[in-house]
């Protein structure tokens, strides 16, 4: 069995300090405060090291490049210390049949153990013909590999709805891996790509607690798509008060007003971004002008152009944070309007008594 990630750390060097730093910052990052870091020592102490599978479908390689770039835990721990990655065929060592041996290797030694992460869909047209990896069709080699797994997890849109590839006209027939693993605990990971930190953290859930971590109806970890983008957006305001962007270099987009009008999706997708934002918590797209476009939410390729808003929001009615976004504009004109009304009325009623007093004092 293979050492604690603990023993792994220690073996490095790492002073029993910097592991409980590592461990704080690691549950500060997924929400977790003290007990959590408390926990998350004590898995790491403890549990040996979970031999960690990856394949890759049809994809582009973005999660993984997404991956490697985590900060909090930064890719390197995670690799080295807290998992074994046994098979990654995008960034081990070894080639041919020297890889292909070690996912044999992994598959029969630890059967029941090991995680399986995807990247990238299953294409099932002309029977898997438009990805074969080391000579095997995916199709073939994702369900052989996840046939003993412990649990599997999907790492961005591609494995979790498809994304691109499955976009109409879907001509490689290509299908999220919940279609084709059906009898494993499944975790997505959805974002084209996923925030590094979220991939990371997933993993650090897992191999803490022994289990999948909460998740909403569609699969997803609550802990990072359990709100919406709109909802913490640092814009928000602005979309409250009916101030909008109207195209990308009027004066609304240099002072910095809400993008909904001009393609942001933000009220309609569930992720981290506006919470975590990207590149060691430096920007996201939306803080750099440009409108969420909705990676993270299924089909969002084939839901139209990504700069024309939604029509709706949330159905009509419903007004703030749910209203759609002609309703706010309106809204807040008639408010406006309103409240002009009853200033300039109160300030006629506040004359008119001004004189009565002054002529009941004997004034003018």
């Amino acid at each position: 069995m293979f050492e604690t990630q603990y023993e792994a750390l220690r073996r490095q060097g790492i002073s029993r300090r910097s592991f409980l730093q590592f461990c704080s910052l690691t549950a500060a990052s997924l929400g977790l405060g003290s007990a959590g870091a408390q926990e998350i020592a004590q898995a790491m102490q403890t549990k040996p090291r979970t031999p960690v599978v990856w394949l890759h479908g049809l994809e582009c390689t973005c999660c993984t490049e997404s991956f490697i770039r985590s900060f909090h835990p930064i890719a390197a721990d995670m690799v080295l210390n807290m998992i074994s990655l046994d098979y990654d065929d995008t960034i081990m060592a070894a080639a041919g049949h020297q890889a292909e041996a070690a996912l044999a290797d992994t598959i029969e030694k630890y059967k029941g153990q090991y995680i399986v992460a995807v990247e990238g869909n299953i294409p099932l047209g002309e029977s898997g013909a438009f990805c074969i990896p080391g000579g095997e069709t995916f199709l073939s080699k994702i369900k052989h590999v996840c046939a003993n797994a412990k649990a599997v997890i999907g790492w961005g849109s591609c494995a979790a709805w498809g994304c691109v590839q499955a976009a109409k006209p879907n001509p490689t027939k290509s299908v999220p891996i919940t279609e084709v693993i059906t009898d494993k605990p499944v975790v997505l990971v959805p974002g084209c790509p996923p925030i590094p930190e979220v991939m990371t953290g997933v993993i650090t859930y897992i191999l803490t607690y022994d289990r999948l971590p909460p998740l909403d109806r569609l699969g997803r970890p609550k802990m990072f798509y359990g709100q919406r983008i709109h909802d913490k957006c640092y814009r928000r305001a602005h979309f409250d008060a009916g101030q909008f962007v109207e195209k990308f270099d009027d004066m609304g987009a240099k002072l910095g007003y809400c993008l909904y009008k001009v393609g942001c999706k933000g009220p309609t997708t569930y992720n981290a971004c506006s919470t975590i934002e990207w590149n060691e918590g430096l920007s996201w797209p939306v803080k750099s002008g440009h409108g969420c476009i909705g990676c993270s939410e299924n089909n969002f390729f084939d839901k139209g152009s990504f700069y024309e808003h939604e029509p709706e929001i949330l159905p009509p009615g419903w007004f703030g944070v749910e209203a759609t976004v002609d309703k706010v504009g309106l809204a807040t004109v008639g408010i406006v309007g309103v409240a002009a009304a009853a200033h300039a009325a109160l300030s006629a009623v506040s004359q008119a008594r001004a004189k009565k007093n002054n002529k009941d004092l004997g004034g003018e």
